[in-house]
């Protein structure tokens, strides 16, 4: 198997046309299986054949190409012949996201992040939001399809907890964005042996309960206008990233 190693910078010129799958099942005798709808889009709808060149990741970090061996009613199964391998940057970056009022804005802030690259999620519920339930289902078809239309190999993780409580317990540094900062988030800079979780409020923004939690957390400010919860997600998504 010949195994290239390639830079997360360089993806745009060497992959940029391709089309990429997903299988969550690893590599077995150097052959990836699609099932499901990644089968029935890529035999179905591409009109991919037996012989014909495909691309598949399965959300480790790598991406194949791999050469159509064989389709079935249900399975197409390919040999791979190359390995692109590729480092997450964001792997010690944590979002942190409220369930908002409306979740057409809380589906386009998730999927946006995950196509500039985060790949860590934990969905909260904040006194000042109106939850309407978990669709983790369907969370979960955003977070595949974003990562293939982005041509990214690290499949996002994302949990849901109950309270930011459960956060605030968790070990690492918290990052808060508050109008009245005297600390602009432009010159915040990454150390890549800390692990950090930003913190984004609802609507409604923290309650004075909640923001009295993080007290050892960091606070920031985005700019001097205020933004839509969704907003300010993916500008902190677009800055840590570019």
């Amino acid at each position: 198997m010949n195994i290239k190693t390639w830079s997360i910078f360089l993806i745009s010129a060497s992959l940029s046309n391709i089309e990429l799958y997903f299988t969550p099942e690893d590599i077995i005798d150097n052959q990836l299986i699609l099932h499901g709808e990644e089968f029935n889009h890529a035999v179905k709808v591409m009109r991919h054949s037996e012989g014909g060149i495909i691309y598949i990741t399965t959300g480790k970090g790598r991406i194949y190409k791999s050469e159509i061996n064989n389709i079935t009613r249900q399975e197409l199964i390919a040999d791979v012949l190359e390995v692109y391998s590729f480092e997450n940057r964001m792997k010690n970056i944590y979002f942190c996201l409220p369930k908002l009022k409306s979740q057409e804005r809380f589906e386009f802030a998730l999927e946006k992040c995950v196509e500039l690259g985060i790949t860590n999620f934990i969905v909260f519920e904040s006194e000042r939001c109106i939850a309407k339930g978990e669709r983790l289902e369907r969370w979960q078809k955003i977070i595949i399809s974003a990562m293939k239309q982005s041509l990214r190999s690290y499949l996002p993780e994302l949990e849901t907890v109950k309270s930011l409580n459960q956060i605030i317990s968790l070990e690492g540094l918290k990052i808060l964005f508050e109008q009245n900062s005297d600390k602009s988030f432009k010159d915040f800079k990454i150390d890549t042996d800390r692990k950090y979780f930003f913190l984004f409020g609802p609507e409604g923004g923290f309650s004075d309960e909640e923001i009295k939690l993080v007290k050892e957390g960091e606070r920031y400010k985005l700019g001097n206008n205020r933004l839509r919860s969704e907003t300010a997600i993916t500008t902190v998504a677009a800055l840590l990233t570019a």
